[in-house]
């Protein structure tokens, strides 16, 4: 009869073995997690957005920010373009110059003629195209493309601005779905732009010359804006350094957590051994 030895040496290895198999596998299971909650989160505050400064109330003027971050690690944006709603005209868009970049505005035949102010208006701003003029938008980087609008539609609750955004390789990504009630969010969503209830101040801005206010913002109520705008660009710029900041510490910190579990789970068999 044969008999099989097998050495203490080979048991105990096998024993220290086995807890940091499992350690191993503790630890990569926490970074496949990992990875997976910094993947989503990246991608979710990767959309092209609209944001207004203030209030964008109904019947009166606004200030909004298009917001356009690169999500590409191996090209740079080089054109952005903005599609505004025909069925809901702006017969006043203007763009805030950006440095770098060169803006066109597009207007388009309305197939039914608006009455504003007493006049017929036959055609409205229905593209606004940014195009790189000797800069770019980078990995990792964003712009914000500042635009005026008005007046606003009195008769909806939000307009949707469809963007197309151009990299430098020639791909093209088209912001253009819309969400849907009740459903999730599209891959690639259309900025929204949401209008609040309108106020006697918007009105009153937006009245006819007959009541005494003029039918479009003064020269200096624009100057004014675009101070206005400015500030407002670096607070954001600022907030949103902030929250990268943050998120690399929470990243950094559930690291490091995965890594103690990992350690413990170790310490805890060396001990019982």
């Amino acid at each position: 009869m044969t008999v099989f030895r097998v050495s203490s040496s080979r048991i105990a290895a096998s024993r220290v073995t086995a807890p940091r198999i499992a350690a191993a596998r503790v630890a990569l299971a926490g970074g496949i997690a990992l990875s997976s909650v910094v993947l989503l989160s990246g991608t979710a505050f990767a959309h092209v957005s609209v944001q207004p400064e203030g209030e964008a109330a109904k019947g009166g003027y606004a200030t909004v920010n298009i917001k356009v971050p690169n999500e590409r690690d191996n090209a740079s944006t080089v054109k952005v373009e903005v599609n505004f709603p025909l069925d809901h005209p702006l017969t006043s868009v203007m763009p805030q110059p950006v440095p770098g970049w060169k803006a066109e505005v597009t207007r388009s035949k309305l197939s039914k003629p608006l009455e504003l102010h007493g006049k017929t208006i036959n055609e409205a701003v229905s593209k606004v195209t940014w195009t790189a003029d000797g800069s770019k938008i980078g990995p990792g980087q964003f712009q914000q493309f500042p635009l005026s609008l008005g007046r606003l539609p009195e008769d909806t609750d939000q307009l949707v601005l469809k963007a197309i955004q151009t990299y430098d390789n020639k791909e093209v990504v088209r912001w253009i779905e819309e969400q849907k009630e009740g459903a999730e969010e599209p891959q690639n969503p259309a900025p929204v732009l949401k209008l609040s209830a309108a106020s006697a101040d918007h009105h009153g801005a937006a009245a006819t010359p007959t009541g005494g206010a003029s039918a479009a913002p003064s020269a200096s109520a624009d100057e004014k804006a675009g101070h206005e705008d400015k500030t407002a660009s670096h607070k954001e710029t600022a907030a949103d350094s902030s929250d990268t900041t943050a998120r690399i510490l929470g990243v950094l910190g559930i690291l490091v957590g995965v890594a103690g579990v990992a350690f413990g789970v170790l310490a805890s068999r060396r001990r019982a051994l």
